[in-house]
């Protein structure tokens, strides 16, 4: 099962000389990314910056991006926050403008208990009709979300999906051996698509698609079909790509490769910075061999 495709793109949020949301470049850059094998775009996830977003940038982003894309590819709302009734109320608004499903990252900084983030997502899922992908990054957030707490969250009939960003194999093969597998479990980090796909992803929420999304969708296909030769020679020659856009913190290096190779995308806000002209070189030079296949 694969809700909502098998490559997503966890889209960046590009801004204007004076830091403004560029709707008119997102609007632009959602159908660059489809055209270039996304099947689905995440908005205002962790990549899209949306720590620093106002809840009405947010809501312009959704709409913009629908509009872009919305009979093309998957359109999902990153709609979790730290707290949970702005979380059902950006979720509720994601509905309102057409977005085709939300993402829910675990509440940050106040580390909650599992049975607060069972509390917590089920309001996210009972706050509309679409359905829900949690987000499981406990390096961001502070919390795991616990295998058991997991299949508790998949008994809900919105709740039909994972980005698993926990970063252990094991822990994915437990999750896959624990819950059904019309639960769909999606790859968090670009370098572990291939090896979490022999376990039971069904396919990754990218951050490398903004610069290799034909690549990644070859793999992810090549995968699928059961062609591991083909699939093991692409992820080897996508890794050094995926390792150079997280040799500093996301969004910055991709941000500062969409600004080298493709068009104005701006700088992150505050308190990122742009990436080091040293990144920049490391992921051309990665990209380059990429761009051979």
């Amino acid at each position: 099962m694969a809700p909502f495709g098998n490559l997503l793109t966890a889209m960046i949020t590009p801004f204007t000389a004076t830091g403004e949301v560029d709707y008119e470049q997102t609007w632009r850059m959602s159908r660059f990314l489809v055209d270039n094998g996304s099947e689905g775009l995440v908005v205002t996830g962790t990549t899209g910056e949306s720590p620093t977003l106002t809840s009405q940038e947010k809501v312009a982003l959704y709409r913009t991006v629908v509009e872009a894309v919305g009979d093309k590819a998957f359109v999902l709302a990153g709609t979790g926050t730290y707290d949970t009734a702005e979380s059902v109320e950006l979720t509720r608004r994601a509905a309102e403008v057409g977005c085709n499903g939300v993402m829910a990252v675990t509440p940050y900084y106040s580390r909650p208990p599992q049975q607060g983030l069972i509390g917590h997502f089920t309001a996210v899922a009972e706050a509309s009709d679409l359905p829900l992908l949690l987000y499981n990054i406990p390096g961001r957030t502070g919390r795991r979300i616990e295998i058991d707490t997991l299949a508790r969250l998949a008994e809900h009939q919105r709740i039909v999906a994972v980005k698993d960003a926990v970063g252990d194999l094991a822990f994915t093969t437990n999750t896959r051996l624990a819950i059904d597998e019309q639960f769909a479990i999606y790859s968090g980090d670009d370098i572990n698509t291939l090896p979490m796909m022999a376990v039971g992803a069904i396919g990754v929420v990218s951050v490398a698609a903004h610069l290799a999304g034909r690549q990644i969708k070859s793999m992810v296909e090549a995968a699928l079909n059961g062609d591991l030769t083909t699939a093991r020679r692409l992820h080897l020659a996508l890794a050094p790509l995926a390792g150079a856009l997280f040799l500093e913190p996301n969004p910055m290096p991709v941000k500062a490769a969409m600004n080298a190779l493709w068009e104005p995308v701006g700088n992150p806000r505050s308190p990122l910075v742009p990436a080091s002209d040293e990144t920049v070189q490391k992921i051309k030079e990665a990209l380059g061999a990429v761009q051979q296949l």
